[in-house]
């Protein structure tokens, strides 16, 4: 097939509502959506199950700047890597090192991973998010030197991720090594070192990932919920606790998040005083 038009009713793919949210995300950038907009579209899309429902969200917006604006493209194009390769962009990084002595630093959110990345932090800490990164290659490498302090490296999940830090009374954190990657995906090297300090690596959805598959598994639970009979209350019971569980989880794990955002605009607001004393 080659018309989106023809194929309404095709079921979507996570790529496909990726590229449907990709597309909402540089509207509010730009200022063509409001938050309240975008956050009704970004919902729409991830409960989006066809073409036809995701074809509309996005009609009135434009692609990559093109003007007039276009509809998201939904056909079926052959990549070479999958839904990776539109975040392998090649080029230069949009940052190629950080610092922290005393203090901290973060990178997060929309940025494009260099080849290699430098790091240091002394008596300070430092967060490198890959989560929603681009990068500008297949295999990029993160530096980090850590003295008496740390840097958390959070890839998503698909990532390979490979260690050779060394550390002295410190340590590089091995955990997600041997994971295999998705095809096309990036290959990360942290390498450095580390004293009296530590290089932690772990694999995270974002948050609106999270939410989704929650809204997958909850909507999958009604779905089968549908066709039980009556002698399944035990069953019922039992799945009704595990959701109880998984929100307790999620509320556990959304506090924990607005506790690193608190604390980090705290850690701004001293730097931000103690450099305003010099």
């Amino acid at each position: 097939m080659t018309d989106d038009a023809a194929v309404p009713e095709l079921r979507a793919s996570d790529a496909d509502r990726e590229r449907v949210a990709e597309v909402l995300r540089d509207a509010l950038a730009e200022g063509r959506l409001d938050m309240e907009e975008f956050e009704e579209r970004l919902e729409a899309t991830y409960k989006a199950r066809t073409y036809g429902e995701l074809t509309p969200i996005t009609r009135d917006l434009p692609v990559a700047g093109v003007t007039p604006p276009p509809p998201v493209s939904l056909v079926k194009e052959p990549v070479q890597s999958g839904s990776w390769a539109g975040r392998i962009l090649g080029g230069e990084g949009s940052s190629s090192w950080a610092v922290a002595v005393m203090s901290g630093f973060q990178r997060k959110g929309r940025w494009t991973v260099p080849k290699v990345f430098n790091c240091f932090a002394f008596w300070g800490g430092g967060e490198i998010d890959l989560r929603e990164a681009n990068f500008a290659d297949h295999e990029v490498e993160i530096n980090c030197v850590a003295i008496m302090g740390g840097v958390n490296i959070i890839v998503p999940p698909g990532v390979e991720v490979v260690v050779r830090g060394i550390g002295i009374m410190g340590g590089f954190d091995h955990r997600e090594e041997g994971v295999p990657g998705e095809p096309g995906a990036p290959r990360v090297i942290v390498n450095g070192f580390a004293f009296w300090g530590g290089v932690g690596v772990e694999r995270k959805l974002t948050r609106e990932e999270r939410r989704r598959l929650k809204e997958e598994r909850r909507q999958g639970k009604l779905d089968r919920g549908g066709s039980q009979s009556l002698g399944e209350g035990f069953a019922d019971h039992r799945r009704m606790l595990e959701e109880h569980r998984e929100w307790r989880r999620d509320l556990h794990e959304q506090r924990r998040e607005r506790h690193e955002e608190r604390r980090e605009r705290h850690r701004e607001r001293r730097d931000r005083r103690r450099d305003g004393e010099y």
